[in-house]
């Protein structure tokens, strides 16, 4: 996204689970996932990003990567540049290398390089600003590196320090013009003032992972009162299964990169 909130994403790059998946990183403590279940609900992911008009660009499992399938973690995407990223978790690194290979055809590249960190859950577009959360996953050396890229192709990078979840993008995404879906950890933040807030009940505080996409609306299934509070925004809403992928600690915006 740049300019105008809202852009019609055309592409977007996603991987299949490997079956050694349940072997990646999680603090959830939900239970042992499954993998025909999650295969299943994968493929229902795809098809909706097909379903609202974009090319998906099918990698292959990484046996080596057992999280490899959450690829937004590996690359920022604006329309200008793809900064390759250096994941937080030492056990992700090296992930970024084939989606590299990918971008490459695409966009002008850059790198976060070390000691710099920085996961793609941690990013958040709105507009021609860029939300950088500063988390267990993204250091400050990767926030700053990030910055600096992003400041060389004209865009304004705004640092926010995660102090709950995950990634930034486990609390705080954008559903609409000047309307963000946040959890109440982050509704009191200075840099967030100008913005609508849709502010979660803290039981529902998973479905903040929501994804604006192509004016419509993808949210977890299961959470009543936040689809009441979307419904509200006027846009389709779409409510995906995604039980396998929470737990393992991830979202919808994590399992593609979209351009």
């Amino acid at each position: 996204m740049i300019g105008d909130i809202e852009t019609v994403f055309t592409h977007a790059i996603v991987r299949t689970p490997g079956r050694n998946f349940d072997r990646g990183i999680t603090t959830s403590g939900l239970g042992p996932p499954d993998y025909t279940l999650m295969v299943k609900q994968h493929r229902a992911y795809v098809n909706t990003l097909e379903f609202l008009g974009l090319k998906v660009i099918m990698l292959d499992a990484e046996s080596d990567f057992p999280d490899a399938y959450f690829v937004e973690d590996t690359a920022v995407v604006t329309p200008e540049v793809a900064v390759i990223t250096r994941p937080g978790a030492v056990s992700r690194q090296g992930e970024e290398n084939s989606i590299a290979a990918v971008l490459s055809s695409y966009r002008t590249m850059e790198r976060i390089r070390a000691p710099g960190t920085v996961d793609g859950g941690d990013v958040l577009m709105v507009g021609n600003r860029f939300f950088i959360g500063v988390s267990d996953r993204t250091n400050p050396e990767g926030a700053e590196q990030l910055s600096a890229i992003l400041k060389q192709y004209g865009h304004e990078p705004v640092r926010i320090s995660v102090s709950a979840g995950l990634h930034l993008k486990s609390s705080l995404n954008v559903v609409g013009e000047n309307t963000l879906l946040l959890t109440p950890d982050f509704n009191g933040l200075a840099v967030l003032k100008h913005f609508e807030k849709i502010v979660l009940d803290d039981a529902e505080s998973y479905a903040a992972n929501t994804l604006l996409l192509n004016d419509h609306l993808i949210m977890p299934k299961g959470f009543p009162d936040t689809r009441r509070k979307l419904e509200k925004l006027g846009r389709p809403l779409i409510a995906l299964d995604v039980s396998e992928v929470q737990k393992m600690d991830g979202g919808l915006t994590c399992l593609s990169i979209r351009f």
